[in-house]
């Protein structure tokens, strides 16, 4: 399977990029739970390793929060592979946008 990377800056530090990523996977899955049969992501540390399936489809790969970058590395199977430059695109802009919200008040 080829792999998709991507390298995404942020500005808010290391603990705030995780919390955020990790707040919007739980909404990603009430949204659109009946589209990913399975989300697994499994935390070690700052680096996330995830699988999801869609469409019959199976994805993997790993996320690693730094202290301004976020690094996706996604293995895509073949018929994503054939767009992989658009999936790439909606990823970033999705993460870009999760990085980008104002902060939620602590509970």
């Amino acid at each position: 399977m080829p792999n998709l990377t991507a390298s995404i800056p942020h500005q808010l530090g290391r603990a705030e990029a995780k919390r955020r990523i990790q707040e919007h996977i739980g909404i990603l899955r009430q949204e659109h739970g009946a589209k990913f049969t399975l989300l697994q992501e499994t935390w070690k540390g700052d680096t996330m390793d995830f699988s999801a399936t869609a469409m019959g489809q199976s994805i993997s790969g790993y996320l690693t929060v730094d202290e301004n970058l976020i690094h996706l590395n996604v293995a895509l199977p073949w018929l994503l592979s054939m767009v992989a430059g658009t999936v790439k695109q909606k990823i970033e802009q999705q993460v870009t946008h999760i990085l980008a919200l104002p902060a939620t008040p602590a509970k």
